[in-house]
């Protein structure tokens, strides 16, 4: 989603144009409001949301959102770990545990 927003920053008002990927633009205004408010200190009662849209992936500008749209992009494989029994649990061990089933 794009987002253009206007906010009152200490000093002056600026105009500015977001990217963020979520599934609804609702969660893509939540994102927004947390970044502005990470970023830049600004409340929310000062950012004045100018207009929103669906940008398809042509029409994306923003380099963080478009190493996503790689075809090859892979994410680590995550395996659970066993559940130790209940009597050889112990709160602090000396060694690391083992992420893989045996």
């Amino acid at each position: 989603y794009g987002i253009w927003l206007r906010y009152e920053s200490r000093t002056n008002t600026h105009n500015m144009y977001k990217e963020f990927r979520d599934v609804t633009i609702n969660g893509a205004v939540s994102q927004m409001y947390s970044e502005m408010a990470g970023r830049h200190r600004a409340h929310p009662n000062t950012i004045q949301i100018i207009n929103t849209a669906t940008l398809k992936a042509a029409e994306c500008k923003r380099e963080h959102i478009l190493e996503m749209h790689d075809s090859k992009l892979k994410y680590p494989v995550i395996r659970k770990m066993p559940l130790v029994s209940k009597n050889l649990r112990t709160t602090f061990t000396a060694k690391r545990p083992t992420t893989f089933a045996r």
